[in-house]
C-alpha cells in the first residue's frame, strides 16, 4: 500500500539522481542475478537499495546506489526504514492470535466491537465483519483515495505543511465515511487502507492497549526483532538509517524532496511501522512455519478473497519458475519495501528502495528466488506479478 502516496504516482511503480552502485556486501554466485537485478533497479534512478535475503540458514546482503544525495554516503543492510503496508500483516497476525485465544471471532461485526463508529453515508458495521476488514472485502471507502488527503498529504504544499501533524484512527475513518461504500460487504475486493485503521482500533478494543503495543508484546519481543517498531508520533528514523526520497505528486523528471522525516500517525495500522531487512525475513519466516499461529489461523490467513491473490494480511505469487511467496509490499514516502518468503518458511527476501517513483521489484523478486532476473513473458507457468507491486497500493 502506498499509504501516503498520491494516485498520480502509480501502483505498478512500486517501487533522483542516478546513483553509482555500491560493491555487493559478503557476495556469493548463488546471488549474482540478486546483485545485478538490485544495481538494475539504481539504474532505473531510484537513489538506492538494500537487500537481505535468507536461505538454508545463511543470510547474504547487498546495496547499491546511495542513502543520502547530498553526501554520496552509501545504503546499509542494517538500515531502517519505514515499510508501509507490511504493517497490516504484523495486524493481522494479532488479531488472529485473539481469535485463536477466544477473545474474539473473525465473523465478530465491526459493529460489536466499536459501536457507530462505521456509520454513514451507506457504512454499515453491523453488515462488515473483522474478516472482510482482514481480506479488503468490506467495501469501506479508502481514505488515502480522498482528494483533500492526497492535497494535504501527496503534493508538495500539502505535505510541507502537514508533515509533523498528529493524526488519530478517527481522523482515517471519518474522511472514509464521508464516502460511500465501494461496494455491499463480501460482494467485491478492493484494497482500502481504512480496513486496517479500523482493524487497530478493534485490537484496542478488545486488549485495552494500544494495537502497537499488543504488537510490541505478541510478535516483536517473542521474536527478537529488535530494529522494528510501532513509532506513532516519531518523525524521526532510528540508526542507520538512510534518507527517503520522493517527487510529491510531481513528474519523475521534478524536482527530488527529502521526505524522511515525517509523522506516521497519518497511516497508523494500514502502514506506519518500521523495520530493517534482517528483522522483516525473521518475522515472515517465523509466520510462516508456524510460529506465531496455530494451524487453523494460520490456514486462514492463507486463504484468498473471492478472485484476489490476497488472504488475511498476506498477499501470494507464484514466479515463473513455479516457486510460491507469501508476505507483503509497502509504501509510504520515499520508501518502497517488500518482504517475500517462502511456503516452508526456509528462503526470505525482504529489500527497501528509499525512492518512491520507479524501481522494478519484481526483477529482483525473480532473481532471488529464480535466478533470473527478466523473466520472459511468455515463459510457461509465469504468473503476473502485479500483486507484488499492487499490495503496495
Amino acid at each position: 500500500m502506498k499509504t501516503l502516496r498520491t494516485t498520480a504516482l502509480t501502483a505498478t511503480a512500486l517501487t533522483a539522481t542516478l546513483a553509482l552502485a555500491a560493491p555487493a556486501l559478503a557476495a556469493a554466485p548463488a546471488h549474482e542475478a540478486t546483485r545485478k537485478a538490485v544495481e538494475g533497479v539504481v539504474r532505473e534512478g531510484v537513489p538506492g537499495v538494500t537487500l537481505t535475503a535468507r536461505e538454508g540458514g545463511k543470510t547474504w546482503s547487498t546495496t547499491a546506489g546511495v542513502g543520502n544525495l547530498h553526501t554520496g554516503k552509501p545504503r546499509s543492510a542494517g538500515d531502517h526504514y519505514r515499510v508501509g503496508s507490511i504493517t497490516k500483516t504484523f495486524v493481522a497476525t494479532v488479531l488472529l492470535q485473539l481469535e485463536a485465544e477466544g477473545k474474539l471471532s473473525l465473523d465478530d461485526t465491526v459493529e460489536k466491537w466499536l459501536p457507530g463508529v462505521v456509520r454513514g453515508n451507506g457504512h454499515d458495521g453491523s453488515r462488515i465483519t473483522l474478516r472482510q476488514l482482514l481480506n479488503h472485502t468490506s467495501g469501506i471507502a479508502n481514505y488515502t483515495d480522498d482528494a483533500g488527503f492526497a492535497q494535504d498529504y501527496f503534493l508538495k504544499d500539502g505535505f510541507f505543511k502537514n508533515r509533523y501533524t498528529p493524526r488519530t484512527p478517527a481522523y482515517a475513518v471519518g474522511i472514509a465515511m464521508s464516502h460511500a461504500p465501494d461496494f455491499p460487504p463480501g460482494t467485491g475486493w478492493n484494497y482500502s487502507n481504512t480496513n486496517y485503521v479500523v482493524a487497530g482500533m478493534v485490537i484496542e478494543k478488545a486488549t485495552g492497549r494500544p494495537y502497537g503495543q499488543e504488537i510490541r508484546t505478541r510478535v516483536l519481543n517473542p521474536l527478537h526483532l529488535k530494529d522494528t517498531s510501532v513509532p506513532g508520533n516519531r518523525a524521526t528514523l532510528p540508526k542507520p538509517s538512510s534518507r527517503a526520497y520522493g517527487k510529491l505528486a510531481e513528474t519523475a523528471d521534478g524536482p527530488t524532496y527529502d521526505v524522511t522525516e515525517l509523522n506516521p500517525s497519518a497511516a497508523g495500522a494500514a502502514g506506519e511501522m518500521v523495520s530493517t531487512s534482517s528483522d522483516l525475513n525473521r518475522f515472515y519466516s517465523a509466520l510462516l512455519r508456524g510460529k506465531l499461529l496455530p494451524p487453523a489461523q494460520l490456514k486462514e490467513m492463507k486463504t484468498t478473497a473471492l478472485n484476489s491473490d490476497y488472504g488475511l494480511g498476506l498477499l501470494t505469487a507464484t514466479l515463473s519458475c513455479g516457486v510460491t511467496v507469501w508476505g507483503h509490499s509497502g509504501g509510504i514516502h520515499g520508501s518502497e519495501s517488500i518482504a517475500l518468503t517462502t511456503t516452508d518458511g526456509k528462503h526470505s527476501l525482504a529489500a527497501n528502495l528509499n525512492g518512491d517513483w520507479t524501481g522494478d521489484i519484481v526483477s529482483v523478486v525473480e532473481a532471488e528466488f529464480c535466478g533470473n532476473p527478466a523473466p520472459s513473458a511468455s515463459r510457461s507457468g509465469e504468473t503476473d506479478l502485479s500483486v507484488i507491486q499492487d499490495a503496495a497500493k
